[in-house]
């Protein structure tokens, strides 16, 4: 059986406590994975504080051609890294493979970033008293970057975090998801293999919370940044104390559909948005508001589609859906959706489970308050209610403890942006579905869905400290 070591100061380490890691859809043990104890924690602490000087003092071409090579390397060998995905997170191999490739890109946007981190000049001379000084700014790295990552997109998440932190210089102590850590030692090998300097990347898989505590409290970690719940955001961003923090928590996202739109785009396309992967992402439809004008055709045709979701083992090449993450959340699921029905909420597809697997389950009339329209679902469960006009959709929308994204299907310009203006939402996407993203954009939420933004550039500035350079001429 395969003995997962952690990887500390550029070489695997014999951790003193290993778990079971087994496959969420067939039940195979997949490894024997190190628990990293609070000690061991701070080694990998130790070794990326070590790496700071050797990172800090690369030239960018060199941070760049590192991270170009990591997504060569990651070209080659996609088929090996999608299956390690579909094993470990039970997500769909065409998925996977769907993942890898934006890993890929995601790594080849952060060594462009790389050579991109500059300042500007400063008008001195604007001010009285300024005269014949030359003013100007630079970005340097902040040092450690504590990384906390989540299992629903093992690689390229991790890729979100590593790329733009190397690509600024700085080094890293990473800490996967419990579930997912066999992606993120993958990475780490190739980074390895690429050459980036020892200890300037260190993984340390096990205990949340243990491993969490270390690097929220340790003086040596200069940010941290963090995808999961908004519990235990919050609870890192209150003992953080002067450290930044970048903060992705989760969404119960929703898209509104107007009177005016083509059925035959929107219904595939929302579809899409509620079920790839199990409905494990982050944006995924969770809640659509359908104008009452088109409602019945809409949830007769969704309903339809829903069906017709393959579901099964998540190495087979026409799964859609397959198991979610634990046992746990499918009877949490069940819980959820008896509760709406027993609130008047009506079932039109799905609601049941084969073993792991919840199939697509389309919900209809479903009250505000009840858990599968108010909270983050994470599985493959959608609520649909009817509105008046896409001002009350809005509402609806803006009726929620989250804001990370949102859609509007529309063909009325003035109502396109009336609705950018109006929703509260990290990202607005005009007819498209609020799963929609790709890498290079800002990514964040407002309200109980974060503080700060991913996105390559924009966490890579994230990662660095700007500092004010003055020369006076006189």
């Amino acid at each position: 059986m395969k003995k997962q070591h952690l990887f500390i100061g550029g070489k695997h380490t014999e951790s003193v406590k290993y778990t079971t890691l087994q496959a969420p859809y067939s039940g195979e043990t997949l490894a024997e994975v190190a628990s990293a104890s609070a000690e061991e924690t701070e080694a990998a602490i130790a070794a990326a504080v070590k790496a700071r000087k050797a990172m800090r003092q690369m030239p960018a071409h060199q941070r760049a051609d590192l991270l170009y090579k990591l997504s060569a390397m990651l070209e080659e060998r996609k088929e090996e890294a999608a299956r390690i995905v579909a094993l470990e997170a039970a997500k769909p191999i065409t998925a996977a493979r769907g993942e890898i490739d934006r890993t890929i890109e995601t790594y080849r946007f952060a060594a462009e970033e790389a050579k991109r981190l500059t300042g500007e000049t400063v008008p001195m001379d604007a001010a009285k008293g300024g005269e014949g000084r030359i003013g100007y700014t630079m970005r340097q790295p902040l040092g450690v970057i504590g990384a906390i990552t989540p299992f629903n997109f093992p690689m390229n998440l991790v890729a979100h975090k590593v790329g733009p932190a190397l690509a600024a210089g700085n080094t890293i102590v990473l800490k996967p998801a419990e579930q997912t850590p066999l992606s993120a030692y993958y990475i780490a090998n190739l980074l390895q293999e690429a050459g980036l300097p020892d200890g300037a990347l260190n993984v340390v898989s096990g205990d949340g919370k243990t491993i969490g505590d270390v690097l929220v409290s340790h003086p040596d970690v200069a940010y941290l940044t963090f995808t999961g719940s908004p519990a235990v955001g919050t609870n890192i961003r209150s003992n953080a104390g002067l450290k930044r923090v970048t903060l992705e928590l989760g969404s119960n996202a929703a898209v509104i559909i107007d009177k005016d739109v083509d059925l035959d785009k929107v219904i595939p396309r929302s579809v899409t948005g509620a079920f790839t992967y199990q409905g494990q992402v982050c944006i995924s439809l969770q809640r659509i508001y359908v104008h009452q004008s088109i409602a019945e055709p809409f949830i007769k045709r969704f309903a339809e589609a829903a069906e017709q979701v393959v579901i099964g083992d998540p190495l087979s090449e026409d799964t859609v859906v397959s198991a979610l993450i634990t046992s746990k959340d499918v009877q949490r699921t069940l819980d959820w959706i008896e509760e709406a029905k027993q609130a008047g909420a009506t079932v039109v597809a799905g609601g049941e489970a084969e073993g792991g697997i919840l199939r697509p389950t389309v919900l209809a009339n479903v009250p505000r308050d009840a858990k599968v329209s108010c909270q983050e679902v994470f599985a493959p469960i959608v609520v649909i209610n009817t509105v008046d006009s896409v001002e009350e959709g809005i509402q609806h929308v803006n009726n929620s403890m989250y804001g990370l994204q949102a859609g509007v299907f529309t063909n009325d310009i003035q109502t396109a942006l009336r609705a950018v203006d109006d929703i509260e939402a990290g990202g607005v996407m005009i007819n498209d579905i609020p799963t929609f993203r790709v890498d290079h954009m800002p990514y964040g939420g407002v309200k109980q869905s974060g503080i700060g933004r991913e996105g390559v550039k924009y966490a890579t500035e994230e990662m660095t400290e700007l500092k004010f350079v003055m020369f006076n001429k006189n």
